[in-house]
């Protein structure tokens, strides 16, 4: 067994399982207080690295890309401090950290763990249900379900259309951005049917405008990657080339395959164009069924600006974007 053991956290391998534990001094980010002990297979690692310093060392752990939803989730932007895989190291405890260091890298050589992209989540995620409250509502997720309900200084577009709830088959993508303290950031959830995806994240119904506490608001980190965990790796891919769960908006095609024992939703098919003779966009006839997906769309818009909620360039802007995607 190699561990080190130090203000910020706790390192221990075994041999299999690089098994990473926050600590409890009040230093360390509320982010990976609450996201808790993360057990790390070997498998999943691509490498690791002790980089000394004058006064405090730190121990970076690298995985292989795909292989971890949180980082799918928040794409490299967590702080530093709140990154469970870096770990500072006082100086005088350099010797073990590099020990440490050496005992994974040489399991790594000896279990010939590929560097490649992993092809399916090799960690689990956070554990659902999970609900976080943000400066701009609370969001949960339950393992089948987004809901958001907004608060009391959400904008009025958002207040106006009421919480919101989002099926796991109906989500696309999640896209996540942290607030800084100096820039808002933003959780959005992003489906093949969202009217307000031009939106700004103020007004979009379907994102979390972050601009309140950063330390709390990065707590939505834990959403965004319980969902992410449970949407279509992005190495599946489809018979267009897309990456499941990455459809462009306004994408009528089927979402991912529904879990086994569910009913999927009838969403209308697309015809399939051969790569041989490009029909012109003009000329193709969208499926029956999406000219009643547009004309709700635009009835809800409608709506949006006669009660005043959606300004006339707001209206003008949605309702451009919606017309371009069907």
């Amino acid at each position: 067994m190699a561990e080190i053991i130090q203000r910020d956290g706790t390192w221990a391998f075994d041999g299999s399982t690089v098994r990473i534990t926050p600590g409890l001094h009040r230093s360390v980010p509320l982010f990976r207080q609450t996201y808790g002990e993360i057990a790390v297979p070997l498998e999943a690692v691509a490498g690791v690295v002790y980089e000394p310093e004058r006064k405090r060392g730190r121990l970076r752990l690298r995985l292989r890309e795909g292989a971890d939803p949180l980082l799918q989730a928040t794409g490299g932007r967590l702080p530093d401090a709140a990154d469970p895989y870096r770990l500072s190291v006082d100086i005088d405890r350099s010797g073990v950290a590099e020990y440490v260091a050496e005992e994974i890298r040489h399991a790594l050589l000896i279990e010939q763990i590929p560097k490649e992209p992993a092809g399916a989540y090799l960690l689990p995620g956070p554990p659902v249900p999970v609900s976080v409250r943000s400066s701009d509502g609370t969001v949960s997720f339950d393992g089948a379900r987004v809901r958001i309900d907004w608060s009391d200084t959400s904008d009025r577009v958002k207040r106006a259309t009421g919480p919101r709830i989002i099926g796991l088959p109906d989500l696309v993508q999640v896209e996540w951005l942290p607030n800084s303290g100096y820039e808002e950031g933003f959780l959005r959830f992003v489906t093949n049917d969202s009217v307000f995806s031009k939106l700004p994240p103020e007004k979009d119904p379907f994102a979390l405008d972050l601009w309140g506490s950063a330390r709390r608001d990065l707590l939505t980190a834990l959403v965004a990657t319980a969902v992410m965990a449970r949407l279509p790796h992005p190495s599946a891919r489809t018979t267009g080339g897309l990456a499941r769960g990455e459809l462009v908006r306004g994408d009528p095609r089927l979402p991912a395959a529904a879990p086994e024992g569910s009913v999927r939703p009838q969403v209308p098919q697309v015809p399939q164009i051969s790569q041989g003779h490009q029909t012109p966009r003009a000329s193709q006839t969208p499926p029956e069924g999406l000219h009643d997906v547009l004309l709700r769309r635009l009835r809800e818009l409608g709506e949006l600006h006669r009660d005043g909620v959606l300004t006339d360039e707001e209206f003008a802007t949605t309702k451009a974007a919606v017309l371009r995607d069907f």
